[in-house]
């Protein structure tokens, strides 16, 4: 049985930005909130976090400020796929000597992959580091989809010991946890899709959604694998329309207007991102107000 790195909710959290670069003194104080809000876990540099628009040293550095200013209250993941093999196993053996917790590795984007190169990619990437590996299933935006044979061969190997599936395909899902039960922890990469994956033996998820409400997300996932499937279920639904809300936009647009309404960060993406266009933003800060966030 492999040991989870996090169980219950870890932030996908933003990177913020100023007109110098990425706003340390902002990131360090939404780092502590999360903490303080009872997040259990968070993930540094992934999709939500700009990551295919940070330099290499400004992803070194954020990996390395988050570690360092989390101090081992709660496990730091990593973002540190790419869709260069060899550049993956340079930053995550960066990311595990600085002392990450894990590494999250996306599929590779854009020139994609076969389910050999994925399986090749992915183990000649977990073999370079010690850390536990998380492997991040997204095809709506890499184009590549890592199939329940491929996640089965995959978790064979000891430190791959987790899949954040955001594929949107509960029956793929379904099928990875029967072929790899225990061997492979199951994460959500979905908002809208928190309590199915967790019914289908599901460990947690790794959340755009906890940005803005840490402790409520923490809350479903935990309420549900203590027995409270009925209270886990209606915050599912609770929050549904302001998830669809935060991905009404390519993400991570909708959450940066969110948390710069919540004062947290400016409003600043790099392109092409741009930021969120003033009728949907309308929107969004209306179902915040709705879901009892003050702003």
């Amino acid at each position: 049985m492999k040991r989870p790195v996090f169980t219950g909710a870890a932030t996908a959290i933003i990177t913020p930005f100023d007109e110098h670069g990425v706003d340390y003194d902002s990131f360090g104080k939404l780092i502590d909130w999360q903490i303080a809000e009872g997040i259990d876990a968070i993930v540094a540099a992934g999709t939500t976090g700009e990551a295919s628009t940070l330099t290499d040293e400004e992803h070194r550095e954020v990996l390395k400020f988050c570690v360092e200013r989390v101090a081992g209250r709660v496990p730091v993941i990593a973002g540190t796929g790419s869709n260069d093999t060899a550049y993956a196993i340079e930053l995550s053996r960066y990311a595990d000597m600085i002392g990450a917790d894990g590494i999250l590795l996306v599929t590779p984007y854009y020139n994609k992959a076969t389910q050999r190169g994925l399986i090749e990619s992915f183990a000649a990437t977990a073999k370079a580091v010690k850390c536990p590996v998380i492997l991040y299933n997204v095809p709506s935006r890499t184009g590549c989809n890592i199939l329940p044979a491929t996640a089965k061969e995959l978790s064979r190997i000891d430190n791959i010991v987790g899949i954040k599936e955001a594929s949107g395909n509960i029956s793929q899902i379904a099928q990875i946890s029967a072929l790899c039960g225990d061997d492979l922890i199951i994460y959500s990469g979905n908002d809208d899709q928190i309590t199915p994956i967790l019914s289908l033996g599901g460990k947690g998820v790794i959340s755009v959604l906890s940005n803005l409400l840490p402790r409520e997300t923490s809350r479903l996932v935990h309420d549900y694998l203590d027995g409270k499937t009925e209270d886990a279920t209606a915050a599912q639904l609770k929050y549904l329309a302001l998830v669809n809300a935060l991905f009404c936009e390519v993400n991570p647009i909708p959450v940066k207007a969110a948390m710069a309404a919540m004062g947290y960060c400016g409003n600043m993406l790099r392109l092409p991102l741009t930021p969120m266009e003033k009728e949907n933003e309308v929107k969004l800060l209306a179902l915040m107000k709705d879901a009892g966030i003050s702003f």
